[in-house]
C-alpha cells in the first residue's frame, strides 16, 4: 500500500532554514525519488546514434583541432535523458567514436577507468598496450583495462575510427577518475596473445608451479574474424536459441573486464529476438547488417557502423531485416552488477 509522504513546503520556513545552515536535510520528500515502488525509474533514454551523421563531423573534428591539442580526438555519445553534454551513453556506460589520421599517434597514458574498443572503420592502425602491439581490423575488441599503459598509431592511408567504451561514470561518481601520461611505448617484437599463446579457443599456456600465474588480463585482442566464424558455426547448431558469445578472459572465464560486459550477437535474417527484462544497461554497436530494434515502443532502425542504447528494464525486441546476417556487440554492466550482488532478470 502506497503512503503519500510529506513535501518540503509543508515544513516550516524557520525549520527549513535551521537544517540548511547544519547541513542536513529530510529523507521523506525525496523518498520516492531515490527508492521508488516497484522498479526503477531510469533516467536513461534509448537513442540511435547513426554513422552516417557522426562521421563527418568527426572527420570535420580531424581538419580543425590536431591530435596534439585534443590527446584523444573523440565524438562521445550523450545520452538524450541527461542532456547534450553528458559524457554518459547510460548511467555506467561512456561511448565515443575516436578518429585518428594517417601518420598521427596518440600518446601512452595509463587511467583508472577500463576502456575497450571496437574497430569502426580503416586499417593501419594499432594499439600498444603494456608493450604487445595490437593490430587493429574491422570489428576487433581491443582491451585496455584500468592501470595499463596504452598509446595509439597509424601506419595506414586512411582515416581510422574506432568506438570507445569506459566505465568512467563509474569512477567519475567515486572520485576516483584520473590519468597519468607518459613517452610512446616500444612495443615487444612478436605478435600479440591472440596470435600465439591464445589462438585456440580452449587452449591456454601451460602453467608449472614455479611460474607466477598469468596477468590479470592475458589477452587484450578478440579478432573480429575469428568471432563471426564461431557465431556462424554456432548458428548453425543453435536451433531457435539466441546466437550470443560473451567476450571472456582466457585464464578464468570471467568477464574480460572487471565493470563492463561484451557479448558478440548474430541475428539471422528475418530473425526476431525478444530478451528477458535484464537490470542491466546496454549499448549496441553494428558491426554489420540492417535490421530493426523497438525498445519500450520506440523503434530505431540501423544500418551497419550505427551504435543505440537501452535503459535497465528495457523491452527490446531486436530484427534482421536484410538478406545477410546482422552482427552486433551489446556493451554492458553486468560484470559490475554480479560483483554487488544485484543482477535480475524478468520475463515478458
Amino acid at each position: 500500500m502506497s503512503t503519500k509522504l510529506g513535501t518540503l513546503e509543508e515544513l516550516p520556513p524557520d525549520y527549513r532554514e535551521a537544517m540548511s545552515r547544519v547541513g542536513v536535510a529530510p529523507l521523506w520528500p525525496q523518498m520516492r525519488n531515490v527508492l521508488p515502488h516497484g522498479g526503477p525509474v531510469p533516467v536513461t533514454k534509448s537513442h540511435l546514434w547513426a554513422y552516417s551523421d557522426v562521421r563527418p563531423l568527426l572527420l570535420r573534428a580531424g581538419e580543425l583541432t590536431p591530435v596534439e591539442k585534443a590527446e584523444r580526438r573523440v565524438l562521445f555519445l550523450a545520452d538524450p535523458g541527461r542532456g547534450n553534454g553528458a559524457m554518459q551513453a547510460t548511467a555506467t556506460i561512456y561511448v565515443g567514436l575516436q578518429l585518428l589520421l594517417p601518420g598521427e599517434t596518440a600518446p601512452a597514458h595509463k587511467h583508472t577507468p577500463s576502456a575497450a574498443r571496437i574497430v569502426v572503420e580503416g586499417e593501419g592502425a594499432y594499439t600498444v598496450v603494456d608493450g604487445d602491439k595490437l593490430p587493429m581490423h574491422a570489428g576487433d575488441l581491443i582491451l585496455t583495462p584500468g592501470g595499463c599503459w596504452h598509446d595509439h598509431g597509424h601506419a595506414g592511408t586512411k582515416p581510422v575510427i574506432w568506438l570507445d567504451a569506459l566505465d568512467l561514470p563509474l569512477f567519475v561518481y567515486l572520485e576516483g577518475s584520473y590519468a597519468v601520461e607518459a613517452p610512446l611505448q616500444s612495443p615487444r617484437n612478436r605478435p600479440d596473445p591472440s596470435e600465439v599463446e591464445y589462438r585456440a579457443a580452449g587452449l591456454a599456456p601451460v602453467r608449472r608451479r614455479d611460474r607466477a600465474m598469468p596477468a590479470s588480463y592475458p589477452m587484450m585482442r578478440f579478432p573480429w574474424e575469428r568471432t563471426e566464424a564461431a557465431l556462424r558455426r554456432l548458428a548453425e547448431h543453435a536451433g531457435s536459441q539466441a546466437v550470443e558469445l560473451d567476450y571472456i578472459n582466457p585464464e578464468s572465464g570471467q568477464s574480460c573486464l572487471p565493470t563492463m560486459g561484451f557479448t558478440a550477437m548474430m541475428l539471422r535474417p528475418g530473425e526476431t529476438a525478444r530478451p528477458p527484462l535484464r537490470s542491466t544497461s546496454a549499448v549496441f554497436h553494428v558491426i554489420s547488417g540492417r535490421g530493426t530494434t523497438t525498445i519500450n515502443g520506440t523503434t530505431h532502425a540501423w544500418d551497419p557502423k550505427d551504435s543505440f542504447s537501452a535503459p535497465v528494464f528495457a523491452a527490446i525486441d531486436h530484427k534482421a531485416t536484410g538478406d545477410t546476417p546482422a552482427f552486433l556487440v551489446r556493451i554492458h554492466d553486468t560484470p559490475l552488477q554480479e560483483k554487488i550482488g544485484y543482477y535480475e532478470e524478468r520475463a515478458r
